[in-house]
């Protein structure tokens, strides 16, 4: 099975490096995603060009693949899902819900020149960054590049209602299972509110547990996509 990995703001592919070897070894096929703007020097990148950077290797991916979105990414995740309903086997999404049609992807910070850059630690809280020791947050720092506002100040559009029908897998590293229950039955996140199969996975971590725990990320990455 392959399992397309989507980084969220600020990051590289290669935050999946562990992942991705992690998943060899149990015999499934780690595809981390190089987005436009991110992994490249493109700051004139959109968000339609990171879209497509996953619809491709969707498309490439023998059967129907796995595809993960890591925060602010669940939206990015959703949004190729929705472009290849017919496509996707399941779409997991750690640490967050993807937006609501006219929403912005992620329009959060403050910008410079254009671009939004890693605002620092202090804009999350202990929850997000307790398990992560002063090397792991300096090595995350050094990797981050600073995303382009065609990308986060994009506005979210769906076109296709079968992705409802899609199998979602929520990974709750920073907040619980029945936080994550609380939050869909709130119809906050309309997008899984209306999701016809959801399954929630518990994972004790911050919000990059890719980074801080990435045995037990792998195992619960390995669960979603499998329940």
């Amino acid at each position: 099975m392959d399992i397309v990995l989507v980084a969220g703001l600020w990051l590289q592919q290669s935050i999946w490096d562990e992942t991705s070897a992690l998943l060899r070894e149990r015999d499934y096929r780690g595809v981390p995603v190089s987005l436009p703007g991110q992994d490249d020097d493109n700051t004139g990148a959109t968000l339609s060009d990171q879209i497509d950077a996953v619809i491709n290797e969707i498309d490439n991916a023998p059967g129907a693949p796995v595809v993960v979105g890591h925060s602010a990414a669940c939206s990015l995740a959703w949004l190729a899902a929705d472009a290849r309903p017919y496509k996707v086997g399941k779409v997991v999404l750690v640490g967050g819900f993807p937006h609501a049609e006219g929403e912005s992807y992620a329009d959060f910070f403050d910008y410079e020149e254009g671009l939004m850059p890693f605002p620092g630690w202090d804009q999350f809280d202990d929850r997000d960054t307790a398990d992560l020791d002063h090397a792991a947050r300096r090595a995350m720092e050094e990797s981050m590049t600073a995303v382009p506002k065609g990308v986060t100040q994009a506005v979210m559009r769906y076109t296709d209602v079968r992705r409802y029908s899609i199998p979602v897998a929520v990974v709750c590293p920073e907040f619980s299972v029945t936080e994550a229950q609380e939050i869909i039955d709130s119809g906050d996140v309309y997008e899984i509110a209306n999701t016809t199969r959801v399954t929630l996975h518990d994972i004790d971590s911050g919000h990059w547990p890719m980074i801080s725990k990435p045995g037990a990320f792998t195992e619960a990455l390995i669960e979603a996509a499998e329940a």
